[in-house]
């Protein structure tokens, strides 16, 4: 569901782009923090798979 907006949050997200920022360098800003927020909620509630396991599932080594 993800958390609510807060000017303040994007405000810094803009002002610590480079000055010579593109929309897509702000834009993949915005993806980051999102994501970086849901992995955080999700470990939150307890949604956590193993390292182990995710291994197994994909072929890699332990």
């Amino acid at each position: 569901m993800g958390s609510a907006l807060r000017k303040e949050d994007a405000k810094a997200l803009i002002d610590n782009l480079p000055e010579r920022a593109t929309w897509e360098d702000l834009m993949y800003e915005i993806y980051v923090r999102e994501a970086v927020e849901s992995g955080l909620e999700d470990s939150k509630a307890g949604r956590l798979t193993e390292v182990g396991q995710l291994r197994k599932e994909f072929g890699l080594p332990e």
